[in-house]
């Protein structure tokens, strides 16, 4: 960006980026939630159909659809003492991608890199990729 394309920002494209931010740490809460709670229903509602779910616990690989890993959540039940910690968001126009960070989720310490994208006004995970950090 050049010095004039700068000084040609108003409040009103500050306030407008803002929210873009703000409304993609809201499209995650339904997947934060879903792993406090267990609702493999949560957890669905944060994906697009197509979307996508790479990594791997335990040494073994998992290659997901969403409604698979819906499923995954659900089985693992709630945990409610996850804290979690949304590291960055990153945003061009309609694309989006994220890293959030929990720990204590079924006990262990995941850290999640998102791809987000916006239709018909709103976000959604289009795919994830994981890492289970020790328990990999």
């Amino acid at each position: 960006m050049t010095q004039t394309e700068i000084s040609r920002v108003t409040k009103a494209d500050e306030a407008s980026s803002f929210g873009e931010y703000e409304a993609v740490a809201k499209a995650l809460q339904p997947y934060i939630d879903s792993a406090k709670t267990g609702s493999s229903k949560l957890a669905r509602t944060a994906f697009f159909d197509h979307a996508h779910i790479v990594g791997s616990v335990g040494g073994e690989f998992y290659n997901m659809d969403a409604d698979t890993f819906a499923g995954v959540v659900e089985s693992g039940g709630p945990a409610p003492d996850i804290k979690h910690h949304i590291a960055w968001i990153d945003i061009s126009g309609s694309a989006a991608a994220a890293k959030v960070e929990f720990i204590n989720w079924g006990g262990n310490r995941f850290t999640d890199f998102f791809v987000l994208y916006k239709h018909d006004s709103q976000w959604k995970i289009s795919g994830k990729v994981y890492d289970s950090h020790s328990n990999n």
